[in-house]
């Protein structure tokens, strides 16, 4: 991090505009994923599939739209992955995670530019899409399997359901935290820019390193 995140007045760039593509690219990727994978998942929710172009269309563009959400994982990995990981701040502001559910804020101990909850679920989407592109290839290329080796699709299903019920759930969480939750969290990501006195609020301890 360096000073030229400190914009003129009262501002501070939260999220560059290329983290803010590859962030809105990965979450588009998912939705349509998430929406393709349930229609396939159950007859009654087949209606997705229909509605997104019909079965064909979601049985062809599901994977591609896969590997593109790992991708845009991948991504954030390498431009986040001195950010995600686990500081002595982060454990010192778990254990106080009821004030943050309960939006006590100006309680919780000094954090960093993401806190332990947001680190967590970059994590869980990271290691659940390994898995679901994994084994997702499985599923998609079924006649490369031998059928003596029958048992690593069957394996291959259980993880993928398991990955996705994982992900989906995290993705839930996320996106009820920075929409209901954190005031400011939805038009960071979108404007990039939050307030000093927001940063200050949320993630003291980033702000001060910008100094």
């Amino acid at each position: 991090m360096n000073g030229s995140r400190l914009l003129p007045g009262n501002l501070v760039l939260r999220y560059t505009l290329q983290e803010r593509i590859v962030h809105w690219i990965s979450a588009l990727a998912f939705i349509y994923v998430l929406l393709t994978g349930l229609a396939f998942y159950s007859p009654s929710l087949y209606w997705l599939a229909v509605v997104l172009g019909g079965g064909s269309a979601a049985r062809f563009w599901h994977p591609w739209v896969g590997v593109l959400f790992m991708a845009m994982c991948v991504w954030m990995y390498r431009m986040w992955r001195a950010d995600m990981r686990i500081t002595a701040a982060d454990r010192a502001w778990q254990k106080e995670m009821p004030r943050y559910i309960r939006n006590e804020d100006e309680s919780l101990p000094a954090i960093g530019r993401f806190n332990a909850g947001q680190k967590y679920f970059f994590w869980v989407m990271f290691w659940g899409g390994a898995v679901l592109v994994v084994s997702g290839l499985v599923l998609w290329l079924p006649d490369r399997i031998p059928w003596t080796w029958r048992g690593l699709r069957y394996l291959a299903i259980l993880l993928h359901v398991c990955a996705a019920l994982v992900t989906i759930g995290g993705f839930i969480i996320h996106v009820y935290m920075g929409t209901a939750v954190v005031r400011g969290g939805f038009t960071s990501i979108i404007r990039g820019e939050v307030t000093r006195g927001w940063a200050k609020m949320h993630h003291a301890l980033w702000l001060r390193d910008l100094r």
